[in-house]
Protein backbone atom coordinates (compact mmCIF):
# COMPACT_ATOMS: atom_id res chain seq x y z
CA UNK A 1 0.00 0.00 0.00
CA UNK A 2 1.53 3.35 -0.96
CA UNK A 3 2.02 6.25 1.41
CA UNK A 4 -0.50 8.27 -0.63
CA UNK A 5 -3.37 5.74 -0.65
CA UNK A 6 -3.16 4.32 2.84
CA UNK A 7 -5.72 6.72 4.30
CA UNK A 8 -8.31 9.20 3.15
CA UNK A 9 -6.93 12.60 2.23
CA UNK A 10 -8.65 14.27 5.19
CA UNK A 11 -9.09 11.29 7.54
CA UNK A 12 -7.19 10.46 10.73
CA UNK A 13 -3.63 9.18 10.50
CA UNK A 14 -2.55 6.86 13.31
CA UNK A 15 1.09 7.27 14.36
CA UNK A 16 2.58 4.61 16.67
CA UNK A 17 5.88 4.92 18.51
CA UNK A 18 7.30 1.75 20.09
CA UNK A 19 10.00 3.87 21.74
CA UNK A 20 9.97 5.90 24.97
CA UNK A 21 9.78 9.58 24.10
CA UNK A 22 8.57 11.96 26.84
CA UNK A 23 5.04 13.35 26.66
CA UNK A 24 6.12 16.88 25.56
CA UNK A 25 7.91 15.27 22.60
CA UNK A 26 4.73 13.40 21.64
CA UNK A 27 2.71 16.61 22.07
CA UNK A 28 4.98 18.28 19.51
CA UNK A 29 4.20 15.44 17.10
CA UNK A 30 0.47 15.91 17.73
CA UNK A 31 0.85 19.61 16.93
CA UNK A 32 1.81 18.82 13.33
CA UNK A 33 -1.84 18.26 12.37
CA UNK A 34 -5.22 17.67 14.00
CA UNK A 35 -5.47 14.62 11.76
CA UNK A 36 -2.73 12.84 13.69
CA UNK A 37 -3.68 10.30 16.34
CA UNK A 38 -0.50 9.70 18.32
CA UNK A 39 0.09 6.61 20.44
CA UNK A 40 3.18 5.30 22.17
CA UNK A 41 3.56 1.74 23.42
CA UNK A 42 7.12 1.09 24.55
CA UNK A 43 7.82 -2.39 23.22
CA UNK A 44 10.63 -4.88 22.83
CA UNK A 45 8.67 -7.45 20.77
CA UNK A 46 5.77 -7.32 18.29
CA UNK A 47 3.51 -9.10 20.78
CA UNK A 48 3.95 -6.21 23.23
CA UNK A 49 1.71 -4.17 20.91
CA UNK A 50 -2.00 -5.15 21.04
CA UNK A 51 -3.41 -6.52 17.80
CA UNK A 52 -6.01 -3.76 17.59
CA UNK A 53 -3.23 -1.13 17.74
CA UNK A 54 -1.29 -2.79 14.92
CA UNK A 55 -4.50 -2.95 12.90
CA UNK A 56 -5.03 0.82 12.99
CA UNK A 57 -1.40 1.93 12.60
CA UNK A 58 -0.63 4.03 9.52
CA UNK A 59 2.81 5.30 10.53
CA UNK A 60 5.23 3.27 12.65
CA UNK A 61 8.18 4.87 14.45
CA UNK A 62 10.45 2.15 15.81
CA UNK A 63 13.94 0.82 16.12
CA UNK A 64 13.47 -2.92 15.87
CA UNK A 65 9.82 -3.82 16.61
CA UNK A 66 7.80 -4.61 13.51
CA UNK A 67 4.39 -6.20 12.92
CA UNK A 68 4.06 -9.73 11.66
CA UNK A 69 2.82 -10.06 8.06
CA UNK A 70 -0.86 -9.13 7.91
CA UNK A 71 -0.96 -7.51 11.37
CA UNK A 72 -0.81 -3.91 10.10
CA UNK A 73 -2.75 -3.71 6.83
CA UNK A 74 -2.89 0.12 6.97
CA UNK A 75 0.87 0.57 7.43
CA UNK A 76 2.00 3.17 4.90
CA UNK A 77 5.37 4.33 6.23
CA UNK A 78 8.03 3.13 8.68
CA UNK A 79 10.25 5.72 10.37
CA UNK A 80 13.30 3.99 11.83
CA UNK A 81 15.00 5.25 14.97
CA UNK A 82 18.32 4.07 13.54
CA UNK A 83 20.67 5.46 10.91
CA UNK A 84 21.11 2.08 9.26
CA UNK A 85 18.57 -0.37 7.91
CA UNK A 86 20.81 -3.45 7.69
CA UNK A 87 18.81 -5.21 10.43
CA UNK A 88 15.76 -5.25 8.13
CA UNK A 89 17.32 -7.02 5.16
CA UNK A 90 15.73 -10.41 4.58
CA UNK A 91 12.71 -9.65 6.78
CA UNK A 92 9.06 -9.31 5.71
CA UNK A 93 9.29 -5.57 6.44
CA UNK A 94 12.08 -5.20 3.88
CA UNK A 95 9.94 -6.89 1.27
CA UNK A 96 6.81 -4.87 2.10
CA UNK A 97 5.69 -1.91 -0.04
CA UNK A 98 5.79 0.56 2.88
CA UNK A 99 8.47 3.26 2.47
CA UNK A 100 11.21 3.13 5.11
CA UNK A 101 13.05 6.22 6.34
CA UNK A 102 16.05 6.46 8.67
CA UNK A 103 17.36 9.07 11.08
CA UNK A 104 20.56 9.48 9.08
CA UNK A 105 21.95 13.00 9.25
CA UNK A 106 21.49 13.43 12.99
CA UNK A 107 24.90 12.11 13.99
CA UNK A 108 27.58 13.34 11.53
CA UNK A 109 28.97 16.00 13.89
CA UNK A 110 29.28 13.90 17.08
CA UNK A 111 30.54 10.91 15.10
CA UNK A 112 33.19 13.01 13.37
CA UNK A 113 34.22 14.45 16.73
CA UNK A 114 34.48 10.92 18.15
CA UNK A 115 36.68 9.92 15.22
CA UNK A 116 38.98 12.90 15.67
CA UNK A 117 39.14 12.27 19.43
CA UNK A 118 40.45 8.80 18.63
CA UNK A 119 42.81 10.02 15.91
CA UNK A 120 44.31 12.54 18.36
CA UNK A 121 44.28 9.99 21.18
CA UNK A 122 46.26 7.42 19.24
CA UNK A 123 48.56 10.09 17.82
CA UNK A 124 49.42 11.10 21.39
CA UNK A 125 49.70 7.52 22.68
CA UNK A 126 46.60 7.63 24.87
CA UNK A 127 46.33 3.84 25.40
CA UNK A 128 49.94 3.75 26.60
CA UNK A 129 49.46 6.82 28.81
CA UNK A 130 46.45 5.19 30.47
CA UNK A 131 48.40 1.95 30.98
CA UNK A 132 51.26 3.83 32.65
CA UNK A 133 48.82 5.68 34.92
CA UNK A 134 47.20 2.40 35.97
CA UNK A 135 50.64 1.00 36.75
CA UNK A 136 51.14 4.00 39.06
CA UNK A 137 54.66 4.77 37.95
CA UNK A 138 56.56 7.60 36.29
CA UNK A 139 58.48 6.25 33.27
CA UNK A 140 62.11 7.13 32.75
CA UNK A 141 63.00 9.74 30.17
CA UNK A 142 64.32 7.02 27.88
CA UNK A 143 61.05 5.06 28.12
CA UNK A 144 58.97 8.19 27.55
CA UNK A 145 61.04 9.07 24.51
CA UNK A 146 60.75 5.55 23.10
CA UNK A 147 57.10 4.75 23.84
CA UNK A 148 55.25 8.05 24.34
CA UNK A 149 56.54 10.10 21.42
CA UNK A 150 53.45 11.37 19.53
CA UNK A 151 52.75 10.65 15.88
CA UNK A 152 52.64 13.77 13.72
CA UNK A 153 49.14 14.50 12.41
CA UNK A 154 50.05 17.19 9.89
CA UNK A 155 50.79 15.36 6.67
CA UNK A 156 49.40 12.03 7.90
CA UNK A 157 46.74 10.37 5.77
CA UNK A 158 43.25 9.48 6.96
CA UNK A 159 41.19 7.22 4.73
CA UNK A 160 37.42 7.27 5.17
CA UNK A 161 35.41 4.30 3.86
CA UNK A 162 31.90 5.54 3.08
CA UNK A 163 32.40 9.19 2.17
CA UNK A 164 28.90 10.49 2.85
CA UNK A 165 27.56 12.94 5.42
CA UNK A 166 29.69 11.55 8.25
CA UNK A 167 32.74 11.18 6.05
CA UNK A 168 32.56 14.76 4.81
CA UNK A 169 32.45 16.08 8.37
CA UNK A 170 35.42 13.88 9.30
CA UNK A 171 37.19 15.28 6.25
CA UNK A 172 36.52 18.84 7.39
CA UNK A 173 37.99 18.23 10.85
CA UNK A 174 40.94 16.22 9.56
CA UNK A 175 41.79 18.89 6.98
CA UNK A 176 41.85 21.45 9.80
CA UNK A 177 44.68 19.37 11.29
CA UNK A 178 46.45 19.49 7.91
CA UNK A 179 45.89 15.80 7.29
CA UNK A 180 45.53 14.36 3.80
CA UNK A 181 41.99 13.04 3.40
CA UNK A 182 41.15 10.10 1.14
CA UNK A 183 37.66 8.78 0.54
CA UNK A 184 36.31 5.46 -0.67
CA UNK A 185 32.73 4.99 -1.78
CA UNK A 186 30.83 2.75 -4.15
CA UNK A 187 30.62 5.30 -6.96
CA UNK A 188 30.41 8.94 -7.88
CA UNK A 189 26.66 8.88 -8.57
CA UNK A 190 24.71 10.66 -5.85
CA UNK A 191 21.81 8.98 -4.09
CA UNK A 192 18.45 10.25 -5.23
CA UNK A 193 16.05 11.87 -2.79
CA UNK A 194 16.22 14.48 -0.05
CA UNK A 195 18.12 13.96 3.17
CA UNK A 196 18.13 15.41 6.67
CA UNK A 197 21.13 17.39 7.89
CA UNK A 198 23.19 17.06 4.72
CA UNK A 199 26.79 17.89 5.64
CA UNK A 200 28.71 20.68 3.96
CA UNK A 201 32.06 19.14 4.78
CA UNK A 202 35.33 18.62 3.01
CA UNK A 203 35.84 16.96 -0.35
CA UNK A 204 38.60 14.32 -0.19
CA UNK A 205 41.94 14.91 -1.85
CA UNK A 206 41.26 11.69 -3.77
CA UNK A 207 38.19 9.50 -4.07
CA UNK A 208 38.59 5.75 -4.57
CA UNK A 209 36.07 3.09 -5.58
CA UNK A 210 35.90 -0.39 -3.97
CA UNK A 211 37.82 -2.05 -6.82
CA UNK A 212 40.86 -0.04 -5.63
CA UNK A 213 40.43 -0.91 -1.94
CA UNK A 214 43.90 -2.36 -1.42
CA UNK A 215 45.57 0.58 -3.16
CA UNK A 216 43.56 2.90 -0.88
CA UNK A 217 44.46 0.94 2.28
CA UNK A 218 48.17 1.06 1.50
CA UNK A 219 48.09 4.86 1.93
CA UNK A 220 46.17 5.05 5.22
CA UNK A 221 47.81 6.05 8.50
CA UNK A 222 44.30 6.14 9.98
CA UNK A 223 41.48 4.07 8.52
CA UNK A 224 37.92 5.11 9.41
CA UNK A 225 34.90 2.92 8.64
CA UNK A 226 31.64 4.85 8.25
CA UNK A 227 29.97 2.91 5.43
CA UNK A 228 26.62 1.14 5.81
CA UNK A 229 26.58 -2.63 6.25
CA UNK A 230 25.43 -4.19 2.98
CA UNK A 231 26.11 -7.41 1.11
CA UNK A 232 29.00 -5.61 -0.59
CA UNK A 233 30.61 -4.22 2.58
CA UNK A 234 30.12 -7.21 4.91
CA UNK A 235 33.57 -8.62 5.63
CA UNK A 236 35.24 -5.94 3.48
CA UNK A 237 38.11 -5.75 5.97
CA UNK A 238 39.26 -9.36 5.77
CA UNK A 239 42.77 -10.79 6.17
CA UNK A 240 43.79 -9.72 2.68
CA UNK A 241 42.58 -6.17 3.34
CA UNK A 242 44.46 -5.94 6.64
CA UNK A 243 47.57 -7.29 4.90
CA UNK A 244 47.20 -4.48 2.35
CA UNK A 245 46.89 -1.80 5.04
CA UNK A 246 49.84 0.50 5.62
CA UNK A 247 51.94 -0.99 8.44
CA UNK A 248 51.34 0.75 11.76
CA UNK A 249 47.95 2.15 10.79
CA UNK A 250 45.13 2.77 13.27
CA UNK A 251 41.59 1.53 12.65
CA UNK A 252 38.51 3.46 13.83
CA UNK A 253 35.15 1.75 13.29
CA UNK A 254 31.95 3.74 13.88
CA UNK A 255 29.91 1.88 11.27
CA UNK A 256 28.91 -1.75 11.88
CA UNK A 257 30.90 -4.61 13.32
CA UNK A 258 30.29 -6.89 10.36
CA UNK A 259 32.42 -4.75 8.05
CA UNK A 260 35.68 -5.71 9.77
CA UNK A 261 36.41 -9.40 10.36
CA UNK A 262 37.22 -9.47 14.08
CA UNK A 263 39.57 -12.46 13.85
CA UNK A 264 41.50 -10.85 11.01
CA UNK A 265 41.59 -7.55 12.92
CA UNK A 266 42.89 -9.23 16.08
CA UNK A 267 45.59 -10.98 14.06
CA UNK A 268 46.60 -7.65 12.52
CA UNK A 269 46.82 -6.07 15.98
CA UNK A 270 48.97 -8.89 17.34
CA UNK A 271 51.29 -8.86 14.32
CA UNK A 272 51.79 -5.10 14.56
CA UNK A 273 50.22 -4.43 11.16
CA UNK A 274 47.62 -2.45 13.13
CA UNK A 275 49.08 -0.13 15.75
CA UNK A 276 45.70 0.22 17.44
CA UNK A 277 41.96 0.26 17.02
CA UNK A 278 39.06 2.32 18.36
CA UNK A 279 35.91 0.22 18.12
CA UNK A 280 32.41 1.51 18.75
CA UNK A 281 30.63 -1.37 16.98
CA UNK A 282 30.98 -5.15 17.05
CA UNK A 283 29.72 -8.34 15.44
CA UNK A 284 27.82 -9.12 18.64
CA UNK A 285 26.40 -6.32 20.77
CA UNK A 286 26.65 -5.99 23.69
CA UNK A 287 30.24 -7.17 23.40
CA UNK A 288 30.24 -10.36 25.51
CA UNK A 289 32.02 -10.41 28.85
CA UNK A 290 35.38 -12.07 28.47
CA UNK A 291 35.66 -11.23 24.78
CA UNK A 292 39.38 -10.78 23.93
CA UNK A 293 38.80 -7.30 22.50
CA UNK A 294 38.05 -6.01 26.01
CA UNK A 295 41.68 -6.54 27.01
CA UNK A 296 43.54 -6.54 23.69
CA UNK A 297 46.49 -4.11 23.98
CA UNK A 298 46.08 -1.03 21.82
CA UNK A 299 42.30 -1.34 21.58
CA UNK A 300 39.82 1.24 22.87
CA UNK A 301 36.31 -0.17 23.23
CA UNK A 302 33.22 2.04 23.44
CA UNK A 303 29.62 0.75 23.73
CA UNK A 304 28.08 2.04 20.46
CA UNK A 305 27.96 5.68 21.59
CA UNK A 306 29.78 7.54 18.81
CA UNK A 307 26.51 8.88 17.41
CA UNK A 308 25.13 10.15 20.71
CA UNK A 309 24.31 13.87 20.72
CA UNK A 310 23.00 16.08 23.55
CA UNK A 311 20.25 17.41 21.26
CA UNK A 312 19.46 13.98 19.82
CA UNK A 313 15.76 13.97 20.79
CA UNK A 314 15.24 17.47 19.37
CA UNK A 315 16.87 16.53 16.08
CA UNK A 316 14.77 13.36 15.83
CA UNK A 317 11.70 15.49 16.55
CA UNK A 318 12.62 17.93 13.78
CA UNK A 319 13.07 15.07 11.33
CA UNK A 320 9.90 13.20 12.35
CA UNK A 321 7.62 16.23 12.40
CA UNK A 322 9.01 17.40 9.08
CA UNK A 323 8.43 14.00 7.56
CA UNK A 324 4.93 13.77 9.01
CA UNK A 325 4.06 17.09 7.38
CA UNK A 326 5.44 15.79 4.09
CA UNK A 327 3.52 12.53 4.47
CA UNK A 328 0.23 14.33 5.09
CA UNK A 329 0.83 16.61 2.09
CA UNK A 330 1.86 13.76 -0.21
CA UNK A 331 5.39 15.15 -0.63
CA UNK A 332 8.54 12.96 -0.82
CA UNK A 333 9.90 11.87 2.55
CA UNK A 334 13.37 12.73 3.81
CA UNK A 335 15.91 9.91 4.27
CA UNK A 336 14.15 7.26 2.21
CA UNK A 337 16.00 3.96 2.43
CA UNK A 338 17.02 2.65 -0.98
CA UNK A 339 16.22 -1.06 -0.88
CA UNK A 340 18.49 -1.71 -3.87
CA UNK A 341 21.53 -0.08 -2.28
CA UNK A 342 20.57 -1.42 1.14
CA UNK A 343 20.68 1.90 3.00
Amino acid sequence: MSQHTAHAADGPVHYLSTLSFPEPWLDAVRAVSPRLVVEQITADRPEDVPAEVWARTDVLHTGSVFPEPGQAPRLSWIQLDTSGADHLRGTPVWDSPAPITSIGGISPVPMAEYVMMMVLGFAHRLPRLIAVQREGRWPSLAERWDTLMPRRLAGATVGVVGYGRIGREIGRLAAAHRMTVLGLKRGTAARTGEFFGAAHGEDPAELYTPDRLHEFLARCDYLVLTCPLTDETRGMMDRAAFDALKPGAVLINVSRGGIADEDAMTAALRSGRLAGAALDVFDTEPLPAGHPLWTEPGVIVSPHVAGFAPDYEQQVLDLVTGNLARHLDGRPLLNLVDRVRGY
